[in-house]
């Protein structure tokens, strides 16, 4: 609609992108009668009034001007002769959410726009003051048009009026003139035709005809001035997709070196095509590196995704397809995948949702935050724990969240009170769970449903379940890489990747993971994963990577790592440096920065243990795992950041560590026992079984903190292979079996075992020189750097303290004594004394049979003579001995 301004409003003018929007317009009204216009306005220290006198001869001279006309933009544009009526608006509310931009134009003079909804309708007020124009131009004259997906191209209009050729995608509407000297027009559009861009510029001309200049007037860009209606330019944070409290969305996305964006929004999941597609403009819909834009309502719109335009944006330029539909990285609910047009995989498209996260009761719950040496840690697969159907779980339960809490009794039965899940975010299901696609949700499959919502709240359940129960959740979690497909790729890959050259990060999909944009996702996803679904921990896969710099180098303080460390939230969480890398499958050693808030995976460990049992590696190998890894922890830290682990979900189980050696296990340290693969050799399989025995026992007596692997308590086997896709699920059946039975047995009396004696087994310092003494075989000291010995014995004294009801010293506790035997011969030991008032009380000897070699309560060990005991500890074995009081036995 032609006519006078509906308001004014003073608002500050945005140096960055050369427009600005009003936050709040005054209350104001105009009205449109037939032959004349009248208008009032309220506006501080502007004009009251304006006489209608001076309008009317305005009007008159310009009377071209067709001033009782209103103009409709919609798909069919089309002029109406207007009836005599009177519009006001008054309605302060509909003012206040009017959005106001200011432009610059080329020439000097400001044009300034707002859009307003109208009712059920859009109004776009124009409003152009201070500009020069030559004497012989009498009028200015408005060509615009309308776009969404692309900025090049108007929409087509149906337009109904004089102009000859219907399809024409541009009108041309004139301004009229104030008193005061501005020049204002008004356009009206149907709600139905939003949302759209209006591009437009000025033409100066003379007489009647349009076509009497062919000057154009742009901004002070040189580009068409350019304002988004029926939506609002947005906010630039928070990253991804956010709800206001009125129901309004805001889309903000980064991209430094994108040209242009495209918000894509579907109406159906299942759709090849975007409903509609809106072109965002880089100056309006542009902060920085952020795009952004916000909607009062999503319509009938259901998911969304982006197009990112530009020839910087990609690392692969002729392998990518710049159509393609590409993921909001922080979205935090995405639908099922869908393939595209042809079926290709590479354009499979993973849509975000637009709802809000589902709401969920936490109750009373809380971390169970237990000290990290009270830890003992199971490792699983969520899908391999209960997929096989010897779970007895239904179809739609197994495999999932939810079948992992129906197993909770499993997990307490061995004494466990951590897990620490394998990666759970959104993955190349042909790659593994190590080759991320996304980072803000678990995996839909994990779901009992197979949605996005159905994980998210299967996933709280589980949480909620295991904390009542007193046991933590941690998660594995990659952030060094991604898939080949899927994940961030086009979206802007020279900050997002490392795309320097480098070839052992470039070519592996590398994160760029202290890039300042990539460092701040990375900081958002494990704070979401904190607050909305309550996990206690991560364990950082392939961390070595997370020490490279900008171009590959290695850097002594990386940012990223530094800035967990002291975040004021995930600081307070478990946080685990594993260096093991999922391309070569193998551990990259390195010294990692930990700013004592750093535990790590203790790969020396499992080494060291490895090697000791099948009769490699030096003694003092074997006590400095055993003593909390002093060369590694000794920096500020303690035993407690060690995570131990002897096998693990990737390389061989523990039963084929014990099953398999040959040439190209050779980087495995395993040991058959004296026959590759399965055996009928009852001499092989009890000293298969004194191993398994003895690795655990290992594992459970070192200080540190125990990880024990899933499917090791019941003899999981790859059959000799150690790659991550030969790993199968978990046979329940198999817990059944006498070997399973006794292994669980055993595993859940370490643990109750560890619990006791926490005062000399979990401990957050290391021991002190007196509270320990090391033994050889012969009654000799150690020969620490002979590999030929095989023997190592050490007696771990308890503190003495005062007893509250003595004035006297006492022993609440008693000495350990713990041998370990890797020779192919007994060895004779002889027990150092035990404290006064008390004796020695075998616990566990690996070599004697089931159920005789482990006891809760301990068998008593007769003196060959007064204060003499000796005991025969078998080959390949080890023995524990607590003393206890006389007065208790």
């Amino acid at each position: 609609m032609a006519t006078l301004p509906p308001s004014l409003a003073i608002r500050a003018y945005c140096l960055k992108c050369g427009t600005s929007e009003s936050s709040k317009l005054s209350p104001a009204c105009h009205y449109i009668c037939r032959n004349q216009i009248r208008y009032g306005f309220e506006k501080m220290n502007l004009e009251r009034k304006l006489v209608c006198e001076e309008i009317a001869q305005t009007v008159g001279k310009t009377s071209y001007q067709r001033l009782d006309s209103k103009v409709y933009a919609t798909s069919r544009v089309f002029i109406e002769e207007t009836e005599q009526r009177v519009t006001t608006i008054t309605e302060a509310e509909d003012l206040e959410r009017a959005s106001t931009y200011l432009f610059w134009t080329e020439v000097g003079g400001q044009v300034k726009v707002s859009v307003r909804k109208k009712n059920v309708k859009y109004a776009v007020y124009i409003e152009v003051s201070s500009l020069q124009l030559q004497s012989n131009y009498d009028r200015l004259v408005l060509s615009w048009g309308m776009y969404r997906s692309d900025s090049s191209c108007f929409i087509p209009l149906d337009v109904r009026s004089s102009v000859p050729d219907s399809r024409t995608t541009t009108r041309e509407t004139p301004f009229m003139h104030t008193a005061s000297g501005r020049l204002v027009l008004e356009l009206e559009f149907e709600a139905k035709q939003i949302p759209f861009y209006l591009s437009f510029v000025l033409n100066p001309s003379f007489g009647s005809d349009p076509s009497s200049s062919e000057i154009e007037i742009r901004s002070h860009r040189k580009t068409n001035f350019c304002v988004p209606v029926g939506f609002n330019r947005g906010y630039p944070s928070p990253l991804g997709l956010s709800f206001s409290s009125d129901g309004s969305m805001n889309f903000a996305i980064f991209t430094r070196n994108a040209e242009s964006v495209v918000l894509c929004l579907f109406d159906d999941t299942t759709a090849d095509k975007p409903t509609l597609e809106l072109d965002l403009d880089p100056y309006v819909n542009r902060s920085g590196d952020v795009w952004h834009a916000s909607f009062e309502s999503a319509w009938t719109f259901v998911s969304y995704g982006y197009r990112c335009k530009g020839p910087l944006l990609h690392r692969n330029k002729d392998q990518f397809n710049a159509g393609k539909i590409l993921l909001d990285p922080y979205a935090k609910i995405i639908g099922n995948s869908a393939p595209s047009s042809d079926g290709s995989r590479s354009l499979l498209k993973y849509l975000g949702r637009l709802c809000e996260e589902p709401a969920f009761d936490w109750g009373d719950d809380v971390h169970p935050d237990l000290p990290m040496e009270k830890l003992v840690v199971y490792r699983l697969n969520v899908k391999h724990f209960t997929q096989h159907k010897s779970s007895q779980l239904p179809t739609d339960v197994a495999g999932t969240f939810s079948g992992l809490t129906e197993k909770l009794q499993h997990l307490k039965d061995l004494g466990l009170n951590a897990i620490l899940l394998e990666p759970i975010f959104s993955f190349d299901e042909q790659k593994g769970p190590y080759f991320p696609c996304h980072f803000f949700l678990p995996m839909n499959l994990y779901g009992p449903s197979g949605g996005s919502v159905s994980a998210i709240n299967s996933m709280k359940e589980m949480v909620k379940k295991l904390h009542a129960n007193g046991i933590e959740v941690l998660l594995e979690v990659v952030f060094t890489h991604t898939a080949a497909e899927g994940a961030l790729q086009g979206i802007d890959d020279l900050s997002y990747y490392h795309v320097n050259r480098v070839a052992d990060l470039e070519a592996t999909n590398s994160l760029n993971s202290n890039y300042p944009i990539v460092q701040q996702m990375i900081l958002d996803c494990l704070r979401h994963w904190v607050t909305e679904f309550h996990v206690d921990g991560f364990c950082f896969i392939n961390a070595s990577s997370l020490l490279r710099g900008f171009h590959g180098e290695y850097l002594s303080r990386p940012p990223l790592v530094e800035a967990i460390a002291f975040d004021p939230l995930l600081s307070k969480t478990k946080i685990i440096a594993d260096c093991w890398d999922p391309h070569d499958m193998l551990p990259n050693e390195t010294r990692f920065p930990h700013w004592k808030r750093w535990a790590e995976m203790n790969t020396k460990f499992c080494n060291d243990t490895r090697n000791f049992w099948r009769g490699e590696g030096l003694l003092s190998d074997l006590a400095t795992r055993l003593c909390g890894s002093g060369d590694i922890f000794s920096d500020g830290r303690g035993p407690s950041f060690s995570f131990n682990f002897v096998a693990r979900n990737v390389g061989l189980s523990l039963v084929d560590l014990v099953s398999f050696s040959n040439d190209t296990l050779a980087s495995q340290l395993s040991w058959n026992c004296g026959e590759e693969g399965p055996t009928d050799n009852i001499t092989v399989l009890q000293r298969r079984l004194k191993q398994i025995r003895n690795f655990l026992f290992v594992l459970f007596v070192s200080l540190g903190v125990p990880v024990l692997n899933m499917g090791d308590e019941c003899g999981q086997s790859s059959g000799g292979s150690p790659s991550y896709t030969d790993r199968q699920p978990l046979d329940w059946n198999a817990l059944s079996t006498g070997f399973a039975i006794q292994t669980t047995q055993f595993v859940s009396f370490l643990s109750s075992f560890r619990m006791r004696r926490g005062d000399l087994l979990q401990k957050r310092n290391f021991l002190k020189e007196e509270n320990i003494d090391w033994h050889g075989n012969e009654q000799s000291p150690p020969k620490w750097e002979d590999p030929s010995c095989k023997f190592l014995a050490m007696t771990l004294k308890a503190d003495k303290v005062e007893s509250p009801l003595s004035s006297e010293s006492s022993h609440l506790k008693g000495d350990l004594f713990i041998a370990f035997n890797a020779a192919g011969c007994s060895e004779s030991v002889i027990l150092p004394p035990p404290p006064d008032g008390m004796s020695w009380r075998r616990l566990v000897d690996t070599a004697l049979p089931f159920p005789g070699f482990f006891s809760t309560n301990g068998e008593p060990v007769l003196e060959q003579m007064a204060g003499l005991v000796v005991y025969e500890m078998k080959p390949h074995s080890c023995a524990l001995f607590e003393a206890s009081s006389l007065i208790s036995n």
